[in-house]
């Protein structure tokens, strides 16, 4: 698959999931906006990017603010042109239940980046989406459709809302050649767990999947220029999950 001449935004690409998205693109020959929180490992991304031809555009933002937002796609319209590809990738982790008293503070944050910034950005993009027929990728996941334990519950809150708003904006945006997708990982080796602030029982180490393995980022970004490429031209709503049989278990 070749993206040439393609310019791709990825949000959340300085660890995980968003930085091989950003490397596997570079290698398919995109222009590619890296955008996240941590300058210093955006840095490391954008120069593994960079071995593979193109310089990425590199733009330090918290999408949870809105200018920040705007400035993070004017930037890109500025420095490109265009945007063919708008990958909502940013996320985190927090944790709360109704008997620890923190499951409002936990829905707040996680509502913020999981869902408004992914929401904000895809309005933001819109227009310029239209113009190229692009397609937005939305990062989802397999606890959007089921509960793993009460602590988890405001993280699933927010995947689940972008899994709905996933097939709205795809039903909207179809008259206008636009597609939107989502994938839902399982077990990913990202840095989550550990950013995702109080410590709980909760990591890569002890999940269990049928298939006996976990997902390293890169198997997550091959879908994902799969699903932004033209052989999935007929592909809007669906959401891909890929979780080595995670959601099979009783």
């Amino acid at each position: 698959m070749s993206f040439k001449d393609k310019v791709v935004f990825v949000s959340g690409a300085s660890s995980g999931i968003g930085a091989a998205t950003a490397i596997e693109f570079s290698k398919e020959g995109a222009d590619v906006v890296i955008v996240a929180r941590n300058e210093s490992k955006m840095n490391k991304v954008a120069s593994e990017c960079e071995a593979y031809g193109k310089k990425p555009l590199v733009i330090k933002a918290d999408l949870s603010i809105e200018k920040e937002a705007e400035g993070a796609i004017d930037k890109t319209i500025e420095t490109f042109g265009k945007l063919d590809i708008l990958v909502n990738n940013a996320g985190i982790l927090r944790y709360g239940c109704l008997l620890d008293g923190q499951i409002l503070k936990a829905y707040d944050e996680l509502m913020a980046i999981n869902l408004r910034a992914a929401i904000h950005l895809t309005l933001l993009a819109t227009p310029y989406l239209i113009k190229t027929k692009g397609n937005v990728v939305n990062i989802s996941s397999v606890d959007g459709s089921s509960v793993v334990t009460p602590i988890l519950v405001p993280y699933s809150l927010t995947k689940a809302a972008l899994d709905h708003f996933t097939r709205g904006a795809a039903l909207e945006l179809a008259p206008h050649g636009v597609r939107v997708n989502a994938i839902s990982p399982g077990p990913v080796y990202t840095d989550i767990y550990e950013n995702g602030g109080s410590v709980h029982p909760i990591d890569n180490t002890n999940i269990k999947t049928p298939l006996g393995t976990i997902s390293d980022p890169v198997e997550i970004a091959d879908l994902i220029l799969f699903l932004s490429s033209e052989k999935a031209k007929a592909i809007t709503g669906s959401n891909y999950i890929t979780d080595n049989g995670y959601l099979l278990k009783p």
